[in-house]
């Protein structure tokens, strides 16, 4: 399928399914802006896709401080001279009961997962709406659809980014294209943020099975890839084995 290339800003690219996605955007032509904390994987990253004939930029990000993501959009805006997609793909899930109170990680997830998101909106949309069109991709979860032990925090975050995504996709209709997408178990490093050793062991017997990053690319890079008209909104992937 023939496509017009695009300037596509992506958080949390340094690993998992940000990084598999940075790789399958450029391989399609393009331009990719990656962010995330480590600074030093996403050089190496740009690097890679540089070598491979794609075209990619970096800068270090930290999606909970609205000012840090706001020069992050105005990076893709100077480096490409517009913002064409923002894929929201940032994410903790140190799960634990509620009975735990482990406070300082529901805030962190709020932080991240939430947050992140809203700070992507806020720098970006008045941009993209200034160029006159846009394509906003949040990552959340199946957890977004369904609450399990231990996981509570977390869905209630991907709950809260689903209601977000329906709202920007509903005042945005006509010029800004939203698109959830909701990965079951994903081979990534977010359950490596699980300090809870009861909710650290039972997740090792739920990520038995597992998609590999590059498939939730796949899905990104199918709703990219549609005309202008079409706005593919929800997609939901689950490894073909997983009962859940």
């Amino acid at each position: 399928m023939t496509q017009h290339t695009k300037v596509v800003a992506i958080t949390g690219a340094s690993s998992g399914i940000g990084a598999a996605t940075a790789r399958r955007l450029a391989a399609d032509g393009h331009r990719v802006l990656l962010g995330a904390r480590r600074a030093d994987r996403l050089e190496q990253l740009a690097e890679e896709i540089t070598k491979e004939g794609g075209t990619a930029a970096f800068r270090q990000l930290d999606v909970t401080d609205g000012a840090d993501m706001q020069a992050f959009v105005d990076v893709a805006h100077a480096e490409f001279g517009r913002i064409d997609v923002l894929v929201s793909n940032a994410g903790v899930m140190p799960l634990s009961p509620l009975a735990a109170t482990r406070t300082d990680e529901w805030d962190r997830m709020i932080d991240v997962n939430l947050r992140g998101v809203l700070h992507g909106i806020a720098a970006a949309l008045p941009v993209m709406r200034e160029q006159g069109g846009g394509h906003f991709v949040h990552l959340a979860s199946v957890g977004a659809y369904e609450v399990s032990p231990t996981a509570a925090v977390y869905c209630a975050t991907k709950f809260a980014v689903r209601a977000l995504s329906e709202g920007l996709r509903q005042e945005s209709a006509g010029d800004i294209r939203v698109t959830l997408v909701s990965p079951g178990v994903t081979e990534s490093e977010l359950a490596d943020s699980i300090s809870d050793p009861e909710a650290r062991e039972a997740m090792k017997t739920y990520r038995a099975v597992a998609l590999p990053a590059s498939a939730v690319a796949d899905a990104i890079a199918y709703a990219l890839a549609q005309p202008p008209q079409v706005d593919v909104n929800e997609i939901v992937v689950r490894p073909t084995a997983s009962a859940q």
